[in-house]
């Protein structure tokens, strides 16, 4: 997925988000205001982990390919952080 299609797939979140507050200003039903919270919530995770696919895809590879240990420790470690406060 391009820069350009993670572009496009945020700013129909932030319209979405947008949507929702206007539901909420409209005192609209609460389960229909609950199920496009959860479709924000599922196209986060889309493009989070599209981020996180090109990341081991680019960065990660790099490191692994350098043959720099320091390098590969950092990246290892910076992934583990992100999974540790995805648990939180």
């Amino acid at each position: 997925m391009s820069s350009t299609d993670k572009i496009k797939r945020l700013n129909r979140i932030a319209g979405q988000v947008r949507g929702v507050a206007k539901m909420i200003e409209d005192d609209r039903y609460c389960i229909d205001i609950l199920h496009q919270v959860a479709a924000i919530k599922s196209a986060l995770v889309k493009v989070e982990s599209q981020v996180l696919k090109d990341h081991t895809a680019c960065c990660v590879a790099e490191a692994i390919a350098s043959g720099d240990e320091a390098e590969q420790r950092e990246k290892f470690e910076e992934l583990v952080d992100l999974l540790e406060r995805q648990r939180r």
